[in-house]
C-alpha cells in the first residue's frame, strides 16, 4: 500500500510529479504539503488523519488509527516543474513511437512491438535513446542483425532522447486515479491551448 502512487502539484496545482504513498505522508507529516480532497480542500497531516474513511477506501493503518490514503497532495513552497530524465525504458520508448513500427508505419499494440537496435549490437550499436526503436516482429526478422541501410529498409523517424514531462516515468493508465482526472485534464487542456512559438 505504501508504495502506491500519489500525484503531486506545486503550489499553483500543476501536477509536477508522482510519488509514493510512503513520501507523500512523510511530506504531509513534515509540513511540507497538504492533502488534496475531491473537492479541492486542502488538510494538512491532523486535519487529514481526522477524517473519517469508507470500509472500500484505501487507507493505512497505525498504532492508534486508520487515515485515508490520499491521492493528490500540493506542495507548499514549490512554484516550478522537477528537472529529471525520462528513464530509458519500454514504455517510454513506445511512448516516445506512438506504438507504430519505425519500419513499416504501422500502430501495434504494445504486446505485439519489439524494440529494434538501430545500429545492431553486433555492428557496435549500443542501447541508447538515439539507437533504440519500436519495431515490429515481420520488420525486426527481415532487418535481422543490419543496419536500416544494409537491409533496404528506411526508417520513419530519427530516434531521439525525449523531453522529460511530469509523467515520463509513470505509465499513467495503470495508476490513474478518479482523483487525478481534474488535474490531469488541466494539463491537457493546457498543452493543447498554449500558443506555440516561432
Amino acid at each position: 500500500m505504501l508504495t502506491t502512487q500519489v500525484l503531486v502539484l506545486n503550489r499553483f496545482f500543476i501536477p509536477v510529479s508522482v510519488t509514493s504513498l510512503k513520501r507523500a505522508f512523510i511530506l504531509l507529516y513534515g509540513g511540507a504539503a497538504k492533502a488534496v480532497s475531491e473537492d479541492y480542500e486542502t488538510y494538512d497531516f491532523k486535519s487529514w488523519s481526522d477524517i473519517t474513511t469508507a470500509r472500500d477506501e484505501d487507507c493505512v493503518k497505525t498504532v492508534s488509527r486508520i487515515i485515508k490514503a490520499p491521492r493528490v497532495i500540493l506542495l507548499l513552497r514549490y512554484e516550478g516543474y522537477f528537472k529529471k530524465q525520462p528513464r530509458f525504458n519500454r514504455i517510454n520508448i513506445f511512448r516516445r513511437d506512438n506504438s507504430i513500427c519505425q519500419y513499416c508505419g504501422k500502430t501495434f499494440m504494445k504486446q505485439e512491438l519489439t524494440l529494434d537496435h538501430v545500429i545492431p549490437k553486433s555492428q557496435g550499436g549500443t542501447s541508447v535513446w538515439e539507437n533504440v526503436v519500436c519495431s515490429c516482429g515481420k520488420c525486426n526478422r527481415k532487418k535481422g542483425g543490419k543496419t536500416p541501410e544494409q537491409a533496404n529498409m528506411k526508417i520513419l523517424n530519427k530516434p531521439v532522447k525525449p523531453k522529460w514531462g511530469p509523467f515520463s516515468n509513470v505509465f499513467i493508465k495503470a495508476v490513474r486515479y478518479k482523483e487525478w482526472e481534474p488535474f490531469l485534464n488541466f494539463v491537457d487542456v493546457s498543452y493543447w491551448n498554449v500558443e506555440l512559438e516561432n
